[in-house]
Order: structure tokens, then sequence, then C-alpha cells
């Protein structure tokens, strides 16, 4: 009896950890500082967000599937609102020896050294002004967000983007 109780239990033990793991992690609202809104990677990265697969076959005159309906209201709530957003500096258009464009990454060992990162855990960031190069070390962005699928040549490269104003490392 009690080892079919116990099996019973076991059983609906994965179930509970997926609705665990499926449900949002941000409980209150993003703060604010100096009118920014103070996002990390918690909240950015904080829901499961798988991209569609590319599809060479595609007609090119359907709009793309964009996952975008995975995105939580409050995520998809500061689109277009400035925020300050920390993370690790990828470099991936330079300009004079500056910085103009970027992937803000969660983790240092997400990209090429380590761990594939999923769409929501980075932020290109676009400069009007280039930043020195700084890597390996916390570095925190203010500007406009953008939230919402974004394409290149017909591949989705990101669910965030961020007008860069200014660059703070920390």
């Amino acid at each position: 009896m009690l080892a079919a109780d116990m099996k019973r239990r076991l059983a609906i033990l994965p179930l509970l950890l997926a609705a665990l793991c499926a449900a949002p992690l941000m409980a209150a609202p993003a703060a604010t500082a100096d009118g920014y809104l103070q996002l990390g990677f918690d909240r950015l990265a904080g829901f499961r967000f798988v991209a569609p697969p590319y599809d060479p076959a595609a007609d090119p005159g359907k709009p793309l599937p964009t996952g975008e309906e995975q995105i939580p209201a409050e995520v998809k709530s500061w689109n277009g609102k400035k925020a300050v957003v920390t993370g690790f500096m990828l470099p991936v258009k330079m300009d004079g020896g500056l910085v103009t464009e970027l992937l803000l990454m969660r983790d240092v060992m997400m990209c090429c050294y380590g761990v594939i990162p999923n769409m929501n855990e980075w932020v290109v960031v676009r400069l009007k002004k280039g930043v020195r190069p700084l890597l390996d070390v916390p570095v925190a962005f203010h500007g406009e967000l953008k939230v919402g699928a974004m394409f290149e040549h017909g591949y989705m490269v990101g669910i965030y983007q961020l007008d860069g104003e200014k660059m703070v490392p920390l």
C-alpha cells in the first residue's frame, strides 16, 4: 500500500516540476531608476522561448513565424521604454576600434566558449557612438528597448534590441 502511494506521488513529480519551470519567474514589476527600467536576465530570460526553425522553402510573400506568442505580456509591455540592461559584451561590429553593435550576453560562458544561449538570453545593442571593447567584465547599457522578433536575411536573430545611449562598466 505504501509503495503504491509513493509511486503515485513520484509519478506526478515531473508534472509539477514542468509546471514550475514553464511559469515566468517575474513576480513583481520591474524596478525603475532615473526613468529607466532595471532589467536583468533574470527577467529577460525568465520564460521559455523556442525560436521557430528556419524554413528555406518558406513563401517570401508570407509572414515568417516569430514565436512572439511565447513572450509574456509584461515583457512585451517593455517595448519602446527606456531600460538599463547588464551583461557581458560580445562585439559584432566595429568602426575605428570602437564597438558599434554587440550582443549583450547573460553569461560570459554563453556563445563560442560554452553553452549556446537561448534567444532570450542576449540583447542586440546598437550604438550611434561606438564604445571601447570591454570583454569578460559586466557592463550596463542604457537605451530604448525593443521587444519582438527581429530578422536579418530571413533568419531570426533575436527578440531584444537596445538602441544604446551609454555604457557603464561595473
